[in-house]
């Protein structure tokens, strides 16, 4: 263990584990609290399908060691990674399909190519 790192309790399964500086470090860049469950609870927790806890069980910062699932892209039919487990009810795409379906979903409100009166309106 490094001068850095700290010993934390799990709070699921109580066993200790390190929290690394660099760890720490990443966590801190990112606005992160630091972790309450040991990494095989974390996993444990994720692939256990708590889609309705949004929010409190959800753990955005663990997808540098997380878990990803080959999935075929619904545009293209290309296979791929994602760093989430697809639930099923909603198409999965590959970065390339991904971009311009996320550009294009924003455009309707505002943006550079008309869709509603939003901005039209107004006198500059």
């Amino acid at each position: 263990m490094n001068g850095g790192d700290l010993l934390l309790r799990c709070s699921d399964c109580g066993q200790e584990f390190v929290f690394t500086a660099s760890e720490q470090q990443f966590f801190q860049e990112r606005g992160y609290s630091s972790p309450k469950r040991c990494k095989s609870c974390r996993q444990a927790k994720q692939s256990g399908g708590s889609f309705g806890q949004q929010g409190g069980g959800r753990s955005t910062g663990y997808s540098s060691g997380g878990t990803e699932t080959t999935v075929v892209c619904a545009s293209c039919g290309q296979t791929t990674t994602v760093p989430f487990e697809p639930r099923g009810d909603r198409p999965v795409y590959c970065k390339n399909c991904y971009k311009p379906k996320q550009g294009g979903g924003g455009r309707g409100r505002g943006g550079s190519s008309g869709g509603g009166n939003r901005g039209r309106d107004r006198r500059y």
